[in-house]
């Protein structure tokens, strides 16, 4: 059985406005791992993100790059317990 996993992401950066939440819907998708991910006033962008535990670290290692047109200075991660209560990516406005 594959271990499973959730992560919390902030990612810092210019991450607004270039099409960073509908790229991470789609390498999200394309990994296999449920969640969500949404603009903050600050101007970060958060996520939450779960999965089997290979794909979650894969997703975190894509928004460390993210979209063409971002730049990402960080991404901060909370790991949190699995709920698997998600059966789909989606973004949340």
């Amino acid at each position: 059985m594959e271990d499973n996993a959730k992560a919390h992401l902030i990612i810092s950066g210019k991450v607004q406005g270039v099409y960073f939440r509908a790229e991470t819907q789609r390498a999200a998708l394309r990994l296999g791992v449920t969640g969500w991910v949404r603009n903050k006033r600050d101007g970060t962008v958060e996520a939450d993100v779960e999965g089997a535990k290979k794909n979650v670290m894969a997703l975190i290692d894509w928004c460390k790059s993210g979209s063409p047109l971002s730049r990402v200075d960080r991404v901060d991660v909370r790991w949190e317990n699995y709920q698997g209560s998600l059966d789909t990516f989606e973004v949340r406005f």
